[in-house]
């Protein structure tokens, strides 16, 4: 789940996106405070909550933090406009440390090589473009859900073929502070803990 809010540029509303939809074929369902998004089987792909301040508390301005109590919240204001859908978020950290295991070529692309990254409770195969990837270092992992500095939305993918599952990231991707300008993912030490969180500004 993502949320959004600025106040100053679209009013009293939180956007909430759930999943990804196709724009031709979402249609949208008013109740109340509460607008669904659903595509084109009926699914809710998001909402959009009106008068937001009175639901939620103290809405920051920009991507908001999914937190346990945010979902309550919007669980209770789902409630409140006559909803009965139970949100089912993923509250684990989306950005953290990652062990590459191994690593093998991309069979359809030179320049592509194909990872199984540890990440603590769950192997992730990832298709990674980066020249210095190798097998034994550790990593920062953006999870599938998680938002990049740039806004992008980090979703499941298949890349010539080959399935991927969250991105590998380089310094400049985080939008560290003196990252440098050559292609290349940051490396962490070695003393770093797998699948513990990495703090990333949106």
């Amino acid at each position: 789940m993502n949320a959004f809010y600025n106040k100053q540029g679209i009013g009293d509303v939180l956007l909430v996106q759930l999943q990804t939809a196709t724009p031709e074929k979402i249609h949208t369902e008013e109740n109340g405070d509460v607008t669904l998004i659903k595509d084109g089987s009926g699914t809710i792909a998001g909402f959009n909550l009106f008068n937001a301040s009175q639901y939620i508390s103290a809405p920051e301005t920009g991507s908001i933090d999914v937190s346990e109590q945010l979902v309550t919240e919007l669980q209770n204001s789902l409630e409140k406009n006559g909803i009965d859908f139970m949100l089912e978020v993923d509250l684990t950290p989306k950005f953290v440390v990652g062990f590459v295991e191994s690593m093998e070529k991309h069979p359809n692309a030179d320049k592509l090589n194909v990872c199984q990254v540890q990440v603590g409770t769950e192997k992730l195969q990832i298709v990674c473009g980066a020249p210095n990837v190798e097998a034994g270092q550790k990593v920062v992992v953006a999870k599938v859900g998680a938002v990049m500095p740039s806004g992008m939305l980090i979703k499941d993918a298949e890349l010539r073929g080959i399935a991927s599952s969250g991105m590998i990231c380089s310094a400049k991707e985080l939008a560290l502070p003196d990252a440098p300008e050559e292609k290349g993912i940051l490396v962490l030490e070695d003393d770093k803990e797998i699948g513990s969180a990495i703090e990333v500004k949106a």
